[in-house]
C-alpha cells in the first residue's frame, strides 16, 4: 500500500468513525426532554453535512494528482478537524 493510498484508508476510517460516533449521540438526544430534543435534532443534521462534506473532499482527495496532493490533505485536514470539533462541542452539551 502506498503512503497515499494508507493516508485515504486512515482518514476514511476516522471519518467512519466519527460518523459512528455521532449515530450514538442521535440515540442520546432522542432520550432528551422534548424541549432540547429538537435543538439536539437540528444540530445532529448540521453535524452530519459536514461529514457528508468531508466524505465529498475525501472523494476529491483520491482523484488528485499529484500536483495538487498536499493541498487537498491540507484542506482535508482542515475539514476533518472541523468536523471533530462540531462533534466534541456538541458531544459536551449534551446532559
Amino acid at each position: 500500500m502506498t503512503k497515499r493510498e494508507e493516508y485515504i484508508a486512515k482518514m476514511k476510517l476516522q471519518l467512519d468513525e466519527l460518523d459512528a460516533k455521532m449515530d450514538q449521540l442521535e440515540a442520546k438526544a432522542k432520550e432528551a426532554k422534548e424541549d432540547a430534543r429538537a435543538k439536539y435534532k437540528e444540530e445532529i443534521a448540521k453535524l452530519r453535512q459536514q461529514s457528508r462534506l468531508a466524505k465529498g473532499k475525501l472523494e476529491e482527495l483520491k482523484a488528485s494528482g499529484e500536483e495538487k496532493w498536499d493541498a487537498m490533505v491540507a484542506e482535508m485536514e482542515k475539514i476533518r478537524d472541523a468536523v471533530a470539533h462540531s462533534y466534541n462541542y456538541f458531544k459536551s452539551q449534551l446532559k
